[in-house]
């Protein structure tokens, strides 16, 4: 999405593709400054003032969760840019409402909105652990590493009442399966049990992403994730209960957070963590006009320089889609990010993939509620 042209008004940048903000208040805790039509969607809308003076006050926006049924709970891909085969997406949306994240675009798919409808509107797959028995039990089935939370993250806040992330964990505990896990979420803690039991067997690793170590920073940018400290100390807990755990220093954002990647790789490294990686910011179709806005709100003196670099690494564009240069970028500055990054991991003896997790153990659950062959 290129938006290289910029407006001047009141000597303040402001983006081609604005939207209408939502009243603060009624966003509290939310990161996204406005909820546009979904991409999809046949009309768009427009707040704007009518002149009538008429108090419209509505209260904070909450949070809503609907059953989604999938047909299929393991996803598989091949792009040649990403690690894993196999992942499992247990919720749709985000209640973390991190301002950056590549997913928001999926509620395109749903008829919502990648913005506030992204942080507010979510669906959650509570069958997913049944379905994963199931594919888990089709004949022929060969285990390989399944990834969780590579698009949304699988312990955000309803996981506390849904709980469909411990399920799925005992469903691959069970069958000695192999799985890794990314979240900025402390709540990963609640499952150590399952988690210690996998990793003596070397079938689980967690990494843990941190975007920043500035609270306030983070607060802003999002907004129902741990806070840094306390990830930290979740990668200590781990460690100390002997998981494999890593830290992702994802996304760096230039001009606001690539400062801070030896602050990260030393405090994660400090904490336990083994295995260290990085993803530049990637700005898909609706994130770009919504990182914008967010960026305008609270850092507006830092919007131009942020934008530039940006499209520095992106050949001239907000996003580069093209594989080998979406996760990285191309051009000085990101190679500038990439030496930075491979000398400090290497300094601290970080890995950048550790060793393989086992595949061998697997052991097909029975096929309760499978439908048996015919023959």
């Amino acid at each position: 999405m290129d938006d290289a042209f910029i407006t001047e008004f009141a000597g303040t940048p402001q983006p081609e593709h604005h939207f209408e903000p939502v009243v603060r208040d009624r966003r509290r805790g939310r990161a996204a400054t406005a909820n546009p039509d979904g991409r999809f969607e046949p009309v768009t809308r427009e707040r704007f003032d009518d002149g009538w003076d008429i108090d419209d006050a509505l209260p904070p926006l909450q949070t809503d969760v609907q059953v989604e049924k999938a047909k299929s709970i393991i996803t598989r891909n091949t792009s040649p840019d990403v690690p894993f085969e196999r992942s499992i997406n247990p919720y749709r949306g985000c209640e973390q409402g991190c301002i950056y994240c590549f997913a928001r675009p999926t509620h395109g798919f749903m008829g919502l909105s990648a913005g506030l409808d992204f942080e507010t509107r979510l669906f959650a797959k509570p069958d997913a652990p049944r379905q994963l028995a199931r594919e888990l039990a089709k004949t022929g089935y060969r285990a390989k590493t399944i990834a969780i939370g590579t698009n949304t993250d699988p312990y955000q806040p309803i996981e506390k009442t849904w709980r469909i992330m411990r399920q799925l964990l005992e469903v691959l505990a069970e069958a000695n399966h192999p799985v890794s896990i990314t979240t900025k979420s402390a709540l990963v803690l609640r499952d150590l049990d399952i988690l210690s039991a996998m990793a003596e067997k070397h079938l689980v690793k967690i990494t843990m992403s941190v975007t920043t170590l500035d609270r306030k920073l983070a607060r802003a940018m999002e907004p129902r994730a741990a806070t840094p400290p306390r990830r930290l100390e979740t990668i200590r807990t781990l460690a100390d209960h002997g998981i494999p755990v890593g830290i992702a220093v994802a996304p760096v954002i230039p001009a606001l957070t690539d400062h801070e990647i030896e602050r990260i790789l030393d405090s994660g490294k400090a904490a336990g963590a083994r295995e260290a990686s990085y993803i530049l910011l990637r700005l898909p179709l609706e994130v770009a006009p919504l990182f914008k806005d967010w960026l305008l709100e609270h850092h507006p003196e830092r919007y131009r320089h942020v934008m530039s670099l940006i499209r520095s690494m992106r050949g001239g564009k907000d996003y580069d889609a093209e594989f080998a240069k979406r996760m990285k970028g191309s051009g000085p500055y990101a190679w500038q990010i990439a030496r930075r990054f491979e000398l400090s991991a290497k300094r601290l003896g970080l890995a950048r993939r550790g060793g393989a997790l086992r595949e061998d153990l697997f052991v097909p659950p029975d096929g309760a509620g499978t439908q048996l062959n015919l023959f």
